[in-house]
């Protein structure tokens, strides 16, 4: 169960400056998820999914309200803060890998690390653990094409774990998978989840892959229009 809030969203909006005047893609947002917590973000295309995930990244800032991630106000740090506490709080994981076609496994699982500037011994040492932990140990020396879809978006997940974050947050993580893929992937999310406390929030239109978390938000016209926990037996049978 969660112990404390990892984000807070208190009447968060955001506006965009068009030609035809100010258009308003969220509106008062209030939101909190706890440590160790599993959330769904639904709605149709269009409800705000993919601006909240940019605003809780801290890839963008909301134009009003407030936003602590980690106890810390967003909205008070400079752009370099901002990618600091991305880096040490948030893994990010993408419908589309996002892998670097021309490096090994291993390398692309380490880029964080690269660029965080730690040193290449210890790189490869946390890149190899990472790869072992989301079950592709073996694979290091392997070129993304080498490897199906699926195993690609393992490798986006150790990526995304090899900086050791409290957050994981996946835009559409199995958009590009099939049916059995796409829960053996959320099994793994699960399990990290469980094992590790780490807490995902994940965009999905899928209610099958939803259903694997505890907890739904639907967003609506960029607004939240329900926000519920799964029942107990529910959370029973997707869990891993």
């Amino acid at each position: 169960m969660p112990t404390s809030s990892l984000i807070v969203l208190d009447a968060v909006c955001k506006r965009y400056e068009t030609a035809a005047g100010p258009v308003s893609v969220l509106r008062d947002i209030d939101l909190a998820v706890g440590t160790g917590e599993s959330v769904a973000i639904m709605g149709p295309s269009g409800s705000g999914k993919s601006t909240l995930m940019n605003i809780l990244g801290c890839l963008d800032v909301a134009s009003s309200g407030r936003y602590l991630l980690d106890g810390q106000d967003v909205a008070g740090l400079d752009h370099d803060q901002r990618a600091h506490l991305r880096n040490r709080v948030i893994g990010f994981v993408f419908q589309g890998f996002n892998l670097l076609p021309r490096i090994s496994l291993l390398d692309n699982v380490a880029l964080p690390l690269l660029y965080a500037s730690v040193p290449e011994r210890e790189r490869r040492r946390r890149a190899q653990e990472s790869l072992q932990r989301v079950g592709l140990g073996g694979f290091e020396a392997y070129l993304p094409s080498r490897v199906s879809g699926g195993q690609q978006q393992r490798v986006a997940i150790a990526r995304a774990l090899v900086s050791g974050p409290r957050l994981i947050l996946a835009d559409e993580p199995t958009g590009n998978l099939d049916t059995q893929t796409s829960h053996e992937i959320m099994t793994l999310f699960m399990g990290l989840n469980a094992a590790d406390g780490i807490t995902l929030v994940l965009v999905t239109h899928e209610q099958d892959i939803a259903d694997f978390t505890h907890r739904h938000v639907l967003l609506v016209d960029g607004r939240i229009a329900a926000d519920h926990l799964l029942g107990e037996a529910t959370a029973a049978r997707v869990s891993p």
